[in-house]
């Protein structure tokens, strides 16, 4: 699964502002939920903080990857956010986070969805993308940006 399989223009929110990483958390679920019936926003919600509370997702160099598994799908969800002002996250290296890519996945989605997380790791551990990212003027953009294929 690529990312740009799980990505449009639609789906990347540029210049998002958040108070705190609950409201942040709410926001990311309302966005992966936008186009679902087979989930709410609720349960996503629910699964991305129970994700949170084992550890946080904050990779650190101000990139996160909130997830979070959900009962009743089949489909993969993604969105990627860039906040206005970064955010204390939590993050293993203790400083705030700006890119966030989020994903909501199937309950039952194991071996995919840890090399879906393994891909969009590698892809930010770029400083060079992140740069670009932070820089980009549009959705359009980044997800040219999150598109390109790196090996």
């Amino acid at each position: 699964m690529l990312i740009s399989d799980l990505l449009s223009p639609e789906r990347i929110r540029c210049d998002v502002h958040s108070s705190s990483k609950k409201q942040l958390l709410e926001l990311i679920s309302e966005e992966l939920a936008r186009n679902s019936e087979e989930f709410s926003n609720r349960e996503i919600f629910e699964s991305l903080c129970a994700r949170e509370r084992l550890g946080s997702t904050g990779l650190g160099k101000g990139v996160a990857i909130p997830h979070g598994r959900v009962r009743g799908t089949q489909n993969v969800e993604a969105s990627f956010f860039r906040l206005r002002k970064p955010l204390p996250f939590d993050s293993v290296d203790g400083e705030p986070v700006d890119l966030l890519f989020a994903l909501a996945v199937p309950e039952d989605c194991n071996e995919d969805h840890l090399k879906l997380l393994s891909q969009v790791a590698e892809l930010f551990s770029d400083p060079e993308l992140l740069q670009e990212l932070r820089e980009a003027e549009n959705s359009g953009r980044m997800l040219q940006l999150l598109s390109r294929t790196r090996h």
